[in-house]
């Protein structure tokens, strides 16, 4: 008889290999990391004696569920900012807190939170891409925990890398460090295509190629994604990808939404292994995979939560469930995606993706001693029923909870037994926990008190003011410009056609100002569209000074060009109430006397409003240069033959009724 660690029996051994072997009175025998035999609990029990003997009671031993996609430490940021779009919750509200809070210390206390939880939820092996990556190894790996951990790489400054040659050399030596490890599996993470340029992506397959390691990344997640990359490489995301021969490495390619049968094949050929995480992907209304398509094309599909921060838990046993129901509604077919199929997919399909099949995701001779004891003698798991060979399955994807795991071992080392833990100090976790909440709670309420600081808070510049000196007054024509473009003070400098749309977002608070999105097309001599540019302006209610009765001081703070889609500013700044005004205007850069002055001719298209208006503005930096211009201003209206009594003060968006 020879001697082993472990023995497991009494229990339903549910083994998910090749054969889908099922012993319902059986064992499983386990020396050092190893799994030494699994099947019938008579003939284990007759050929190994065990230093500690598990009883459990009739529960099922499975393999340990597989985490394909995860951001472990964003359970510090779990519950921060719920129902919002994807790109808003993603630039409006996670990258602002991670660049303000996210640490090595944050990383570790993080992942340390989220080993808990998956170690509650039977997992035993996850795919994880963030920050300081080699902290998350050293608090998983403290943990007990198999990983397969990625080094994020991202092309703007991040919390650990300025750039991405920063977040490039920080891969390859997380690589160098943990390659070998027991338990942790190195990677390089390129965020996604979309927050990186090609060569990036290039240089990241060459650098898992180089080490034999995986590659992480997010692809073809939102169907704004695959549009963009269409208008911009002229591919599809998958398709795009495989031309830049990302697919040369062992991708692990998280989401995978919005893809075609052709892209599929693509993802087979590569022998990419794809991570669904379904909660996520519904919660931020991103889509549902077509899953059932890709297991048919033989891909391997595991199933991920993604970060706690978009799902928010780590439950496993939720994601495995959901993830065979959306195959269903998804086909309009009870058949699609049975529960064996689904069990799979969390265990040794799962194990694929990630690029460590060879060693886990079932119960067989020689793989690592990762498994679980799920107590299904529970009122929600009963009855029990054998007629069917695969209703264990069905009992476990559509019955039980994560709550039912008893025991949970990983490499063979226990980690929990009785649902006690047994490698992470939890009641420290959950006062840490808070101490950080309280943080980010302050730093977010701080935000959130002006418009300037959300302003800032996507723009990553600094607060940037410009005073003008300007007037406005109806003309009635456009041939009044030519006084003033034609005197000998003046000089052309240049010329420009513009047709604006400008979208203004009113607050409840009117001293606060307003915030406007203003799109410039400028329209060549074929009124053709030349170029466009977005920029958001926060312009402040009140006039600084009057001069002459009608020429005023304003104030207004520029703080960046807008390069998200209008409906990003509005879901985060949620206005009172919107205006909406389209112009067509001619501009012209002028000297006049020495100093640089800018002529606006506007016809106010949307809302309707009779007549033309000119403009004549300047920037200024003291009252003393602010008086100067403002008497050439007067000057210039005097050449144009403008009364005073056509001025306006108030703006065009004045000229018309407010509607909410």
């Amino acid at each position: 008889m020879e001697h082993v660690d472990y023995l497991i029996v009494n229990a339903v051994v549910i083994t998910m290999n090749d054969a889908f072997d099922v012993f319902h009175e059986g064992a499983v025998a386990v020396r050092g990391r190893e799994i030494v035999a699994a099947g019938d609990r008579g003939w284990v029990e007759a050929a190994y004696a065990a230093s500690q003997v598990i009883d459990c009671g009739g529960m099922v031993v499975m393999p340990g569920l597989v985490n394909a996609h995860t951001h472990v430490p964003m359970t510090l940021l779990r519950g921060m900012a719920d129902d919002l779009r994807l790109d808003v919750w993603l630039l409006a509200y996670v990258m602002p807190v991670e660049r303000q809070f996210v640490t090595p210390e944050f990383c570790r206390l993080g992942t340390s939170i989220a080993c808990a939880e998956m170690i509650r939820s039977g997992v035993t092996s996850f795919a994880d891409m963030y920050y300081f990556e080699d902290d998350v190894a050293e608090s998983t790996a403290q943990a007990g925990l198999r990983g397969v951990l990625g080094q994020s790489v991202l092309q703007f400054p991040s919390p650990d890398a300025e750039t991405y040659e920063d977040g490039l050399w920080r891969s390859r030596a997380f690589i160098e460090k943990w390659r070998g490890h027991t338990l942790i599996t190195p990677a390089v993470a390129p965020h996604a295509p979309y927050s990186l340029p090609d060569e990036v992506m290039q240089r990241c397959a060459a650098l898992a190629v180089e080490y034999g390691v995986p590659l992480l990344t997010h692809l073809a997640e939102t169907r704004f994604e695959v549009e963009d990359s269409i208008r911009q490489k002229g591919a599809s995301v998958i398709r795009h990808m495989h031309s830049l021969g990302l697919f040369e490495a062992n991708v692990l390619a998280a989401h995978c939404v919005h893809v075609d049968g052709h892209e599929i094949g693509l993802l087979k050929q590569g022998d990419a292994g794809v991570a669904h995480n379904p909660t996520s992907n519904l919660k931020l209304a991103s889509g549902i995979a077509p899953v059932a398509q890709m297991l048919n094309a033989n891909v391997n599909v595991g199933i991920g939560t993604d970060g706690p921060a978009s799902n928010n838990d780590l439950d496993m046993f939720e994601e495995v469930r959901l993830a065979a129901l959306l195959a269903k509604t998804a086909s309009n077919d009870p058949t699609t995606v049975p529960a064996r199929e689904a069990l799979l997919m969390a265990t040794r399909r799962g194990a694929d993706a990630l690029f460590i099949g060879d060693i886990t995701g079932s119960l067989e001779t020689g793989k690592r001693a990762d498994l679980i004891a799920v107590d299904l003698n529970t009122l929600h798991n009963l009855p029990h029923f054998q007629r069917d060979p695969n209703a264990i399955y069905a009992q476990i994807v559509y019955a039980a909870h994560s709550a039912d795991v008893r025991h949970v071992m990983c490499d063979g080392r226990l980690l929990m037994r009785d649902r006690v833990l047994l490698t992470v100090d939890e009641p420290q976790l959950i006062e840490q926990a808070a101490t950080y909440a309280r943080e980010v709670d302050a730093f977010l309420a701080l935000r959130e008190e002006s418009l300037l600081s959300k302003l800032v808070a996507i723009s990553d510049l600094e607060r940037a003011e410009s005073f003008e000196v300007q007037v406005k007054a109806e003309i009635e024509s456009a041939t009044v410009v030519d006084r003033l473009l034609r005197h000998p003070s003046v000089r052309i400098v240049k010329h420009v056609h513009y047709r604006q749309y400008d979208t203004y977002f009113l607050f409840d608070d009117a001293r606060e100002g307003r915030v406007r999105y203003r799109e410039d097309d400028q329209i060549d001599d074929d009124g053709d569209v030349q170029s466009v540019r977005a920029r958001l302006t926060l312009t402040m209610p009140t006039v600084e000074r009057k001069f002459h009765g009608s020429i005023v001081l304003s104030r207004s703070q520029f703080m960046a060009d807008a390069n998200r889609p209008l409906r990003f500013y509005r879901e985060y700044f949620r206005p009172l109430s919107e205006r909406e005004l389209e112009k067509d205007r001619l501009r012209w850069h002028i000297d006049y006397r020495g100093e640089r002055f800018y002529v606006n001719l506007d016809r106010v298209l949307r809302p309707a409003v009779d007549g033309l208006f000119i403009e004549i503005k300047s920037r200024t930096w003291s009252l003393q240069d602010a008086e100067q211009k403002a008497e050439f201003i007067r000057e210039m209206m005097a050449i144009l033959g403008v009364s005073t009594d056509a001025t306006l003060v108030e703006g065009y968006l004045e000229l018309q009724p407010e509607t909410e």
